[in-house]
């Protein structure tokens, strides 16, 4: 979780830079600098992959075998939802799930994961807001909307807050989960006498950010499908 060792528990978002546009005050945070990171990564192991799979052989090397089974493992992971659908949101699935894996276990390098940050788990979860609802209006039309006084007028306002409430409950889920590992790591580090801090939060960060980090990826990108799935 890319807690400092110190004195006191450090929770927070620290700004690192700051500059002046339009003539307001904007900060290069731990987040931005974590995202930042996150993204090359993520860029170099895509060009790296392209490169390969465009010389891929018959006889094919490690990275080609591990390229190829993540893909069948994310398609399976897809078809359980998807169905014959699957291949028109699988890129879109296969980039937050890279994302947000690797934001996730960005506390192994040292860094705070920018997940733990709600500004990101939010546009995260607005994203899947407009897809859901661009492809309920692409495929029902007006009946995208008038679903929303379905079975009965009377349940109008809870539909509604129903719709509202899914990107809302997947980026809180992520949010707080990883927010926990964070202040875990923090308290643990910040607290706890030097000799203590190690071998022993080897273990917590098996936990909080491998485990925890996986499982939370999972869960937002098959939620993100179920959502989907219900407009198709």
């Amino acid at each position: 979780m890319g807690m400092l060792i110190s004195n006191e528990p450090d929770f927070m978002i620290h700004g690192v830079l700051k500059y002046q546009m339009f003539g307001q005050d904007f900060w290069i945070t731990t987040t931005t600098i974590g995202m930042w990171i996150v993204t090359v990564l993520i860029l170099v192991i895509a060009v790296l992959a392209n490169r390969t799979l465009k010389n891929a052989t018959d006889v094919p090397g490690t990275f080609q075998n591990a390229l190829e089974y993540a893909y069948t493992m994310l398609e399976k992971m897809g078809e359980t939802i998807l169905g014959g659908n699957t291949r028109r949101f699988i890129n879109y699935i296969g980039t937050i799930f890279l994302f947000i894996l690797f934001c996730n276990l960005s506390g192994l390098l040292g860094l705070r994961a920018p997940t733990a940050d709600y500004g990101v788990t939010f546009l995260l979860g607005m994203f899947t807001f407009f897809i859901v609802n661009y492809q309920g209006i692409k495929n029902h039309g007006v009946g995208h909307f008038t679903s929303l006084f379905q079975p009965t007028p009377v349940l109008f306002p809870i539909n509604l807050i129903g719709e509202l409430a899914n990107p809302l409950s997947i980026s809180l889920r992520l949010f707080a989960n990883l927010l926990s590992g964070v202040i875990i790591m923090g308290l643990w580090y910040g607290m706890l006498p030097i000799f203590v801090n190690i071998g022993i939060p080897a273990a917590l960060h098996a936990y909080c950010d491998l485990f925890s980090g996986c499982i939370q990826t999972y869960v937002f990108c098959m939620l993100t499908m179920v959502y989907v799935n219900d407009k198709l």
